[in-house]
């Protein structure tokens, strides 16, 4: 199974889980765009390594997402709150999103890598 939480209680918690080099959330079912895929197989890029990036809070490549946008994500870890990643494959912009936590379940249900045209 998994060991993170639905939501983590201090930023400390994160750096901690971060610096070990573990998985910081859930991905739920994984989807992706036709647009994306064709992207990812063009490039021959396996989405796999996007997620993995994603699900480790490897946010972006170097100026994709801003301060504020990586610290929204950081702060979702806390609340449960959607995340969004942004990646260059072949210099194009892929979407890694990932659903805030569903109040029932105490689990994010899915992962979707989009461009962001597919928004």
């Amino acid at each position: 199974m998994h060991d993170y939480p639905p939501t983590y209680s201090s930023p400390r918690d994160v750096d901690l889980r971060r610096q070990a080099r573990k998985p910081l959330f859930g991905l739920g079912r994984l989807v992706a765009t036709p647009g994306a895929l064709n992207i990812l197989t063009t490039a021959q890029c396996h989405p796999v390594q996007l997620l993995q990036r994603h699900q480790h809070g490897d946010w972006c490549d170097p100026g994709e997402l801003c301060t504020a946008d990586k610290a929204a994500n950081d702060h979702a870890l806390l609340t449960g709150g959607r995340l969004l990643s942004v990646y260059r494959v072949d210099g194009i912009r892929l979407y890694v999103m990932t659903e805030a936590v569903n109040d029932g379940s105490e689990r994010r249900d899915s992962t979707c890598i989009l461009l962001p045209s597919e928004y």
